[in-house]
């Protein structure tokens, strides 16, 4: 038996998200059905995280038990070949027995894409926000930074399932930078983890600073423990982009 991880991207526009979903089209779905057919018995995968449905993936980790011998390189052609064109195997390498690639994961980056220009190239538009109207981007630009640090960001996150559980909503970001690139703003972000809808929510809530809406008191209100507010609002999911997941060298 060997375990395998992976390094894939994919197009989400299609999907319910990454995890598995009864009648529903998700990328640990597709992955799945990939590998049973390759296995000849079902395999279970496990991802980095859970992406949202229609967010989109760059490098996105998985990792999976194998006990057929194929060698690597022809099994990462059989995946693609047998894969839908939205997804994408990059990589694919032995891991040690134990890897986990959510557990053993130090950090994610994940990128926003905000399409600045009168006119939404149609080829832009399933993977980015299209805001054409005035922005005081400065400000976008000198808060982002603000974000950075450990905090309790539970005015950041929705309602998730696993909140009965009673976890900790306290996360650090460890970068957090927004910068014009073209007819595009670009938000990227890099923490210990993310609640769900959490990033798009940040990005919701520097476009709303940028709208003049918001400022610095109000910002740090949101990060205060217990403040009792909802941030908002929760940007489209097709303008996010998993960018990187960050292992300790030993896992590489």
């Amino acid at each position: 038996m060997r375990r395998i991880r992976i390094t894939l991207s994919y197009d989400g526009t299609d999907y319910h998200g990454w995890q598995v979903q009864p009648g529903l089209p998700t990328i640990q779905g597709a992955l799945e059905a990939v590998l049973e057919e390759i296995e000849g018995k079902p395999v279970a995968v496990l991802g980095s995280g859970r992406t949202d449905a229609g967010v989109h993936a760059l490098a996105q980790v998985a990792a999976f038990t194998l006990s057929n011998p194929i060698p690597l390189p022809n099994l990462k052609k059989a995946m693609n070949r047998l894969l839908p064109a939205s997804i994408r195997v990059l990589h694919v390498q032995q891991a040690a027995p134990n890897f986990h690639p959510r557990h053993h994961a130090l950090g994610k980056t994940y990128e926003y894409r905000i399409y600045r220009g009168e006119v939404c190239p149609p080829f832009e538009r399933l993977y980015v926000h299209h805001y054409p109207y005035p922005l005081q981007v400065e400000r976008i630009l000198e808060l982002a930074p603000m974000l950075e640090g450990e905090h309790d960001f539970s005015a950041f996150a929705a309602a998730d399932e696993k909140d009965a559980l009673g976890g900790s909503k306290v996360r650090t970001i460890f970068s957090s930078r927004a910068w014009l690139d073209g007819e595009r703003l670009i938000y990227r972000v890099t923490g210990s983890g993310f609640l769900k809808h959490m990033v798009r929510t940040l990005a919701g809530v520097l476009l709303e600073a940028g709208k003049g809406n918001l400022g610095e008191a109000e910002l740090k209100a949101f990060l205060q423990p217990g403040c009792g507010l909802r941030a908002g609002p929760t940007l489209p999911s097709r303008g996010l982009f998993l960018v990187e997941v960050q292992y300790p060298p030993e896992t590489e």
